[in-house]
């Protein structure tokens, strides 16, 4: 289950000026069809990110994989929506879409003040919503 099936929600939860920012892996492989927007105008509000030749990305490319650290995660996290908020002050909410990104998101959302989501987001609504 991917948190990319929040895109569509949250934006509807934003301001209407307001832009999504989805943090990936890798940017070059999350394209325009895995986000389930319904036209141009909702595409033009997520501004899309990755972590790709980060210390993370390097780290799970080799073979066998080097162990990331929470504070490498978090660094190329910060660094990436760093950038990403200097080109566009509208971002509103972050979508964090890796499933390493989770560990990440309490020092995400005390940096940017703005509200976090990944896969834990999702996976608690989900159960939240079966559970008797």
């Amino acid at each position: 289950m991917s948190s990319l099936l929040l895109v569509p929600l949250l934006l509807r939860q934003l301001p209407p000026k307001g832009k999504l920012a989805v943090l990936t892996f890798d940017s070059k492989h999350c394209g325009e069809d895995l986000l389930g927007l319904a036209g141009r105008s909702e595409r033009e509000r997520v501004i899309i990110g990755g972590i790709e030749d980060g210390t993370t990305w390097q780290n799970e490319m080799k073979r066998p994989s080097i162990p990331t650290t929470v504070a490498e995660i978090e660094s190329d996290i910060a660094g990436c929506i760093s950038q990403l908020r200097a080109a566009h002050p509208e971002i509103a909410a972050v979508l964090l879409e890796c499933t390493m990104f989770p560990v990440a998101a309490p020092a995400i959302r005390r940096m940017t003040g703005l509200p976090v989501y990944d896969t834990a987001t999702l996976y608690r609504m989900t159960f939240a919503s079966v559970a008797s």
